[in-house]
């Protein structure tokens, strides 16, 4: 049915004189539910309510099979094959995005839910992908975007049991599962220092940099200056004027974790700006199932196409191992950062799916008040209060930051290791490259957290963590590990900055940032647990180590 002209390293479906071939993850594995074979590109967010509403059980533990499942359920029942989409689509929730094969019947089904699908021709040879691009790169013709319709195409009948031919080199778990135990649980501490602490914000005194003045107040708020102050939504309507397309053509990119502020800003494109985008995805290892079921969630909702750039998960993943290794011989509360400088490349991909798809507007859902001077302050990096950024931006900024990194560096030889590339090559995408048509949504709509939440939540029906009561980094696999540390050795974490920014912006009380915090800082197991496994580190041992760090407080 499908010919390659390229080695595959996904897997194969053989049935009678027909194969399927699929260049993907694990993930993207064909699964046989007894006369169908599925290969799909999402994740079903409903799936135990889904079976329990069919009245069938899984046979396998993998999200897909449900929509085989309906798929066989559908025709066994004498069901008509146009109508199947809309039954998957009413049982399900998340991104749908198939093909369905039905070799007793002779068809192949092409169907999506948000346009995550694409189906070409190259001569009597049909193809199909998650995006138009490889299509093209192929050389097909009349290429078009399958959302919310159906495309049945013929293929030769055959009786065979299918056979699955698995090309993948691959070997280890990519999405480990996550077994609680009670005694890991109880090693984790929650210190709640009694701390000098700012008497208008809660910044505290083990705070780099920080002093107070006589009335108690630190410079940190003597210097603030209000982030929160977006410009008329009307000047960003005129920004994007040009970029608009006619009809259903696609015209703008929308950088998407699938946490909150991404995808308010995604809902703001939508329906404040009414314009047409695509999502861009980048995975880097540390998307937890979570960020994924979200991604899929709000995409299928809003019937926006999402594209997935995957770095090489199981490198990018080694490195981080390597590099939290070297860590752990020599703690230093400033190299933390070393354990997520695999995220940058989010800038460098960008500039990918703008060529890819023709479109260069592309629009950032970055929160104004995510803005963390410890993390660099910790490595001896005075607070530049005049950045206007969340990132540390310029090349002198960098270059002093470097030469401390690179001095901390010599405690532990083990961090000069290949991902230094990685590293150095993401700081440059983010901080050093100029960027084009590049415009951050909340400069002209203002940040509200009740809003932003209600919104994704009751609106998307976006899924929150069972490990916090905070929506914030709730689908990054590192932010409870590295926040457990902070909070262990400084008695303060990231939320403590963040409420203090919401203080000084007049968005919350004093008094409501401290019950805030005293919350979202207890250590969150299931993700530091997550975080281990996947990393494939001890986690007794490495929390030994973590608890065993001299405080900063008395």
């Amino acid at each position: 049915l499908i010919k390659k002209k390229v080695k595959p390293f996904g897997s194969q479906a053989v049935f009678g004189h027909s194969r399927l071939i699929t260049n993907g993850l694990s993930d993207n594995q064909p699964v046989i539910r007894k006369g169908v074979c599925l290969v799909h590109n999402g994740i079903v967010t409903n799936v135990k309510k889904a079976w329990t509403e069919i009245k069938l059980k899984p046979n396998l533990q993998i999200d897909s099979e449900i929509i085989a499942a309906i798929a066989d359920l559908h025709i066994s029942e004498g069901g008509d094959l146009s109508e199947l989409p809309e039954r998957v689509f009413s049982i399900t929730k998340g991104v749908i995005a198939c093909a369905l094969l039905v070799p007793s019947l002779g068809k192949i089904l092409l169907f999506s839910n948000n346009g995550s699908l694409y189906n070409g021709q190259h001569g009597t040879d049909i193809f199909f992908a998650s995006e138009s691009y490889p299509l093209s790169k192929i050389g097909c013709k009349q290429i078009k975007q399958i959302k919310e319709n159906i495309e049945i195409i013929e293929i030769p009948h055959s009786e065979n049991q299918f056979l699955i031919k698995d090309f993948n080199e691959r070997t280890e778990n990519l999405i480990p599962e996550l077994l609680n135990n009670n005694s890991q649980e109880k090693m984790l501490i929650y210190n709640r220092p009694k701390m000098t602490r700012c008497t208008k914000c809660i910044l505290p005194e083990t705070m780099p940099f920080i002093t107070f003045n006589s009335s108690g107040v630190c410079n940190y708020c003597e210097n603030y200056q209000i982030r929160n102050n977006p410009k008329p939504i009307t000047e960003l309507s005129n920004l994007v004027e040009p970029y608009r397309r006619q009809g259903n053509s696609l015209d703008c990119i929308i950088p998407f974790s699938g946490g909150r502020d991404s995808c308010f800003g995604l809902h703001l494109v939508v329906e404040k700006l009414k314009m047409k985008p695509v999502t861009y995805t980048y995975d880097w290892g540390m998307v937890t199932d979570l960020g994924r079921r979200n991604i899929s969630r709000v995409c299928a909702e809003m019937g926006v196409e999402n594209i997935i750039v995957a770095a090489d998960i199981s490198k990018k993943r080694k490195n981080i191992k390597k590099n939290l290794i070297a860590w752990l011989k020599s703690p230093h509360l400033g190299m933390i950062a070393m354990l997520t400088a695999g995220d940058k490349h989010f800038f460098r991909y960008v500039e990918t799916i703008k060529r890819q798809t023709g479109i260069n507007l592309n629009l950032w859902g970055v929160n104004p008040l995510e803005q963390t001077h410890f993390k660099a302050g910790f490595l001896g990096v005075k607070p530049y209060f005049s950045e206007n950024k969340v990132y540390m931006n310029g090349f002198s900024k960098q270059l002093d930051y470097h030469k401390k990194r690179f001095r901390a560096m010599l405690d532990s030889f083990g961090y000069f290791n290949w991902s230094l590339v990685d590293t150095l090559s993401g700081e440059y995408y983010r901080s050093f490259m100029k960027k084009k048509d590049y415009f951050h949504i909340f400069d002209f709509w203002s940040w509200d957290e009740e809003e932003v939440n209600n919104t994704i939540i009751n609106k998307y029906g976006w899924e929150t963590a069972v490990d916090t009561s905070t929506s914030w980094r709730i689908g990054d696999g590192t932010a409870g590990f590295y926040n457990y540390v902070y909070q262990t050795v400084a008695g303060f974490t990231e939320h403590d900055t963040f409420r203090s920014n919401q203080i000084r912006e007049g968005q919350i009380s004093r008094e409501k940032a401290i019950g805030l915090v005293e919350v979202e800082n207890q250590p969150r197991y299931q993700n530091i647990r997550w975080y281990l496994d996947t990393l494939g580190l001890d986690f007794e041992e490495v929390i030994k180590v973590i608890n065993s760090i001299p405080k900063l407080y008395r």
